[in-house]
């Protein structure tokens, strides 16, 4: 497995635990519709959330999250209508990020809950 891979694959698993710790429940890891990936599906009390995860080992080129573009939004808000609609639920939904840095033994995790909307649904 190339290196950035193996850092995202850790990234994904430190925001799980993240998440864990903070009372979600993990519904779906890596859940793909077609060409959609979302990292990270969870139940958070009467809302699902449905989490990107940004992994990098410095911050030399900028935070993280920025990488969330608008493609990635607007494909995330499209998984969410569809994950809904499969599962026949009608619940909040929240997109959150997880930045995370790995830099040899220090990481730092940050958590952007409610980092974009989609009022449609």
């Amino acid at each position: 497995m190339a290196q950035h891979n193996q850092l995202g694959k850790e990234g994904e698993r430190l925001a799980k635990i993240f998440l864990l710790n903070k009372g979600h429940v993990i519904l779906e890891e890596n859940w793909r519709c077609g060409k959609i990936e979302v990292d990270l599906i969870s139940d958070q009390g009467e809302m699902i959330v449905l989490t990107e995860v940004k992994t990098r080992s410095t911050k030399a080129f900028g935070d993280p999250e920025d990488a969330v573009d608008e493609d990635k939004e607007l494909a995330m808000i499209n998984a969410a209508d569809i994950y809904l609609r499969n599962l026949h639920l009608d619940v909040e939904v929240r997109f959150d990020v997880i930045s995370v840095i790995i830099e040899g033994s220090q990481v730092e995790l940050k958590h952007i809950e409610d980092a974009f909307t989609a009022n449609y649904l």
